[in-house]
């Protein structure tokens, strides 16, 4: 597929703090596992650009960080916070939330700009959900954690929801600011219930 340039949509915020706050879980992670600084970066890159980079790569969009300064300044300042403020890494429960925030707002990015790309509503779906997901799966992977995917409670579950509610909602005529409230907000309240009651799907039992 030809890459082609199209300007940023209304919803160019959403990104930053879906790659703010993913930045910081990678970040979050390889202090856990008592790594090096560069390890650190390393990290938060790959969390905060690896669901945007595979959306990019599939709807023929230029991959969004090598096009400008700004989101990796935005990694890098979010691994330079990790390593220095300690009072980060007591926070994982706090950062739960703020990981909720940046699934519903990447996943609802993710779909807002495979719908510009003249992606197919139901494929806008699928790249909203690989959008805020596929970052932290790669991070778990490179760091030997269960994968996000393995996890009972609804995680992927949720960004599904926001990025079909968005798209439904933009194909019905709904306005793009107005569809990505909704949407957000009730992706992220569908991932804090499984935060705060571990709400999650039932599992098969053979």
């Amino acid at each position: 597929m030809t890459e082609t340039i199209i300007p940023p949509g209304p919803l160019v915020l959403l990104d930053y703090v879906g790659i703010a706050v993913f930045a910081v879980s990678g970040a979050l992670l390889a202090a856990k596992k008592e790594q090096t600084l560069v390890t650190f970066f390393f990290f938060a890159l790959v969390t905060g650009v690896g669901g945007g980079t595979l959306r990019d790569l599939l709807i023929g969009a230029p991959v969004f960080w090598v096009q400008h300064n700004e989101t990796l300044f935005v990694i890098i300042a979010a691994a330079l916070a990790v390593w220095f403020i300690k009072g980060l890494r007591k926070t994982e429960r706090g950062l739960l939330w703020f990981d909720a925030l940046g699934l519903a707002a990447y996943s609802v990015y993710g779909a807002s700009k495979a719908l510009r790309y003249g992606v197919a509503p139901v494929p806008a779906i699928v790249m909203g959900i690989m959008t805020a997901c596929v970052g932290g799966i790669i991070r778990d992977v490179l760091a030997n954690e269960p994968s996000i995917l393995m996890r009972p409670e609804l995680y992927v579950t949720a960004a599904a929801f926001s990025s079909a509610l968005f798209v439904v909602l933009s194909l019905g005529g709904v306005p793009t600011l107005l569809a990505a409230l909704v949407a957000g907000l009730l992706g992220f309240s569908l991932r804090a219930a499984a935060i705060s009651r571990g709400v999650g799907l039932p599992s098969y039992k053979g």
